[in-house]
C-alpha cells in the first residue's frame, strides 16, 4: 500500500559504498569488495539505482564475470561475496526497496522558503520504520550524510538554515548499529557550522548516548518521576548532566516539575553553558491534535514535492544491462549454435532409434560370420574323416 505524502529515495551509487558497508555490517575484506564493485559499475558504466542492480552485479562478479574482474582489480572471494548477498537480502526483507531508487530525494527541498518568505515545516513520518532497525538504521545515515555533505559551512548565523527536531530519538539508539551512532556522533560534532541545528526528544536523556549528549548545548529538561529504583538512579544520574548549581536541588527539582515546566541550560555567547534556570515555557500556538485523512489528501493535492517525487521511474540500469550481455554472451556460445542445428532427418531419426540399431548390429553379425565361415575363416573347424 502506498504512502500518502512524499516518498524519499536515494540511489545506491548516491549512498556509496562506505555507508553502505557500514549498515550492512561488513568488516574490512567485505567493505573492500563492496568498494571495488561501485569502481567496476563507474568504469563500465553500469549505473545502480536500486538493490536489484547491486544484486545483480554482486553475482555476476561471482560466477560469470569472476575472470574479468580479477585480471583489473584483484582477486574476489565467493566467500565475500556470497556473505555480502546474504546481508543485502536480509536488508530487502526489511524494505529495503521501497527507500532505494529513483527519484532521489534532495535534502535542499527541506530549505524551502514559502511565496511570503516563511520557513516551510516539513514531517517525515517514518512510522512504518520504527520496528525495521536496518531500514530506519539506512534512511538516517542518507538523510544526515546527504545534509552534510550537500551544505556549505556557513559559520555561527543568527537564524539557522534547517532545524531537525527527532522525536521519539529511543528508537534510533536502542535499535542503532555502531555505524550509526558513530555517524551521528561525529555529524552532531560538525553539522553545527553548516548553519544546521539538530534536537533530539526523548522521554528519558539516558536514551541518548553520552557521546551524543555532550555535543548538545541546549538541554531543556521536563518533569521525570520516580516509580522504582531504576528509575531513581536515572533521575540522580540526569541531575549529573547539568550543570552544577548550589540555588537549586535539581535531583529533587527534576521530580516535582508540572505541566509547561521545564529546566533549561544553553551555551551563552561565548559558548559556555549557563546556569540551570527552572521556567515555565509557553503554550504552542497551533492545533495539538493528529492530521485527518482528508487533510493529509488537501496538503499532498497542493504539494509541489509529492508532483516532482512520487513518479514511478525504472532507468535502464545495471540490473538490465547485464541482463542484456550475458543473454548475449549465451547466444553466441558454442553449447548454443549446437543446440541451434537443423532439425534431424526422417531417414537420421529412423537411423538413430534404439530398436532399428539393434536390428542392424544382430543382421551385421550374422552377415559377417556368414561371409567368414564362407572363407574358411569363422566359426569351428571339422576334423575330417580321410
Amino acid at each position: 500500500m502506498l504512502k500518502k505524502g512524499v516518498r524519499l529515495r536515494a540511489t545506491v551509487s548516491e549512498f556509496g559504498p562506505v555507508l553502505l558497508s557500514k549498515i550492512l555490517e561488513l568488516n574490512d575484506i567485505q567493505g573492500g569488495v563492496v568498494a571495488m564493485i561501485f569502481k567496476y559499475c563507474d568504469d563500465n558504466k553500469l549505473p545502480l539505482l536500486d538493490l536489484k542492480d547491486f544484486i545483480k552485479v554482486l553475482q555476476y562478479v561471482g560466477n560469470e564475470g569472476k575472470d574479468e574482474l580479477q585480471k583489473t582489480y584483484g582477486n574476489i572471494s565467493t566467500t565475500s561475496t556470497g556473505t555480502i548477498l546474504r546481508k543485502v537480502i536480509e536488508l530487502q526483507q526489511q524494505g529495503a526497496d521501497l527507500f532505494f531508487g529513483e527519484k532521489s530525494f534532495e535534502v535542499n527541498d527541506l530549505m524551502r522558503i514559502s511565496d511570503e518568505g516563511l520557513g516551510m515545516i516539513n514531517v517525515l513520518r517514518v512510522t512504518d520504520l520504527q520496528d525495521k532497525p536496518k531500514l530506519f538504521s539506512t534512511f538516517m545515515l542518507q538523510m544526515l550524510a546527504e545534509l552534510y555533505a550537500s551544505c556549505p559551512e556557513a559559520g555561527d548565523l543568527d537564524k539557522p538554515k534547517l532545524v531537525m527536531f527527532i522525536d521519539e530519538a529511543h528508537l534510533i539508539f536502542d535499535e542503532a548499529s555502531d555505524a550509526l551512532l558513530q555517524e551521528i556522533e561525529t555529524i552532531i560534532k560538525l553539522i553545527r557550522s553548516k548553519g544546521i541545528g539538530i534536537f533530539f526528544c526523548t522521554q528519558n536523556p539516558m536514551d541518548v548516548p553520552a557521546s551524543v549528549l555532550g555535543q548538545l548545548g541546549l538541554k531543556v529538561q521536563h518533569a521525570l518521576r520516580a516509580f522504582t529504583a531504576v528509575d531513581r538512579k536515572t533521575i540522580k544520574q540526569t541531575a549529573e548532566n547539568y550543570p552544577e548549581t548550589t540555588f537549586y536541588k535539581t535531583e529533587d527539582l527534576i521530580t516535582q516539575l508540572g505541566i509547561g515546566e521545564a529546566l533549561i541550560t544553553m551555551l551563552n555567547e561565548s559558548g559556555v553553558p549557563t546556569p540551570l534556570v527552572h521556567v515555565m515555557l509557553c503554550t504552542p500556538k497551533s492545533r495539538m491534535d493528529v492530521l485527518t485523512d482528508s487533510e493529509i489528501d488537501a496538503l499532498v493535492s497542493k504539494s509541489k514535492l509529492a508532483a516532482k517525487y512520487n513518479q514511478v521511474i525504472d532507468s535502464e540500469s545495471a540490473y538490465e544491462i547485464l541482463t542484456a550481455k550475458l543473454q548475449q554472451a549465451a547466444e553466441k556460445s558454442p553449447q548454443h549454435n549446437a543446440n541451434q542445428k537443423e532439425a534431424p532427418s526422417t531417414l537420421e531419426k529412423v537411423l538413430d532409434n534404439p530398436i532399428v540399431k539393434s536390428m542392424a548390429r544382430t543382421a551385421g553379425n550374422t552377415i559377417v560370420r556368414s561371409l567368414l565361415g564362407a572363407l574358411g575363416l569363422g566359426g569351428r573347424s571339422k576334423k575330417s574323416i580321410f
